[in-house]
């Protein structure tokens, strides 16, 4: 897993479509030998001729690290990582910008429901998009014919967009006050699920195609979602699936996140989803509304 291993960043570049595409050294490599010999120290349940390696206190295995200096890795990278992600979140609460971290694995739609997104939107709240892949910049350009600025984040080996990423990409985006920043996740049920980006809401999209189980076999991604989209349900007529099981799933691991059913074909749920987003931004403007009104009242007083 990326926080034991220190995978994130290795080789990101950042594509702004305007000549200025670079790379990054995020300071998580590290160096450290692997030792692949059966001889270690790790911990892992055994049951019913279950191997279970996210048993111990890292959750995780990697061969020649013991559970203790994994434990002891992961915060080192995820605490660098908070401070980089605190700096994004002031810098969005100061320019009044709702950000989103869109998190799925690969194919579950989350590039067409933004191109449909932002077609419905058609400029009635300012918005902008990263992108997140391992490589091209096939999403930054979809995103781009719709007339939205794009910024493409290739993570090369990195599985995931960290906090150090996501800022870099904002320097490159105008983000006009009370828009919307929409970040699109490397593709990967797993690792993003750890990375705070600085957002205000992450949002899970779980496809029909992948299975009622996901939730249970991947809980991490749906967790600390506060809204997941059940996606491409035209296709529901074509395959087994249980829906009623699968939102079951859901609740279970994320009982206080919303789940909607949506689609781009046929339009099913797009207005709720829509409605979500718009509640979402009035929030976060009511809410920096009340505090700059807090804050002058207390100058007031002072005077």
């Amino acid at each position: 897993m990326c926080t034991t291993c220190g995978c994130a960043g290795d080789g990101a570049t950042i594509d702004a479509a305007d000549g200025h595409g670079h790379g990054h050294d995020h300071g998580h490599a590290h160096d450290h030998g692997h030792d692949h010999g059966h001889g270690h120290d790790h911990a892992h349940g055994h049951a019913d001729g279950l191997l279970d390696y996210g048993a111990g206190p890292a959750r995780a295995h990697a061969p020649g690290l013991s559970q203790a200096r994994m434990v002891e890795i992961e915060r080192s990278i995820l605490s660098k990582n908070d401070g980089f992600a605190a700096a994004n979140r002031a810098r969005l609460a100061r320019d009044g910008v709702l950000a989103l971290n869109l998190l799925a694995g690969p194919g579950a739609g989350k590039t067409t429901l933004l191109v449909d997104t932002l077609r419905r939107i058609d400029g009635a709240m300012p918005a902008a998009v990263i992108e997140g892949d391992q490589q091209t910049s096939n999403d930054a350009e979809r995103i781009r014919a719709t007339g939205v600025p794009a910024v493409q984040v290739n993570t090369g080996k990195g599985c995931h967009l960290d906090a150090h990423m996501v800022g870099h990409a904002m320097e490159h985006l105008h983000l006009a006050p009370g828009g919307v920043l929409f970040v699109e996740n490397v593709g990967n049920l797993v690792c993003p699920a750890a990375f705070d980006l600085g957002e205000h809401c992450r949002v899970t999209l779980l496809s029909v195609t992948e299975g009622e189980d996901k939730p249970l076999k991947y809980p991490d991604i749906f967790q600390n979602a506060d809204l997941v989209l059940l996606t491409k349900t035209d296709l529901l007529p074509h395959l087994e699936v249980d829906m009623a099981t699968l939102e079951a799933n859901v609740t279970r691991v994320a009982p206080t996140a919303r789940v909607l059913r949506v689609s781009t074909r046929t339009g099913e749920g797009m207005a709720d989803w829509l409605d979500w987003l718009s509640a979402q931004r009035h929030a976060l403007l009511s809410g920096l509304a009340a505090e700059a009104e807090a804050r002058a009242a207390l100058l007031r007083a002072a005077e």
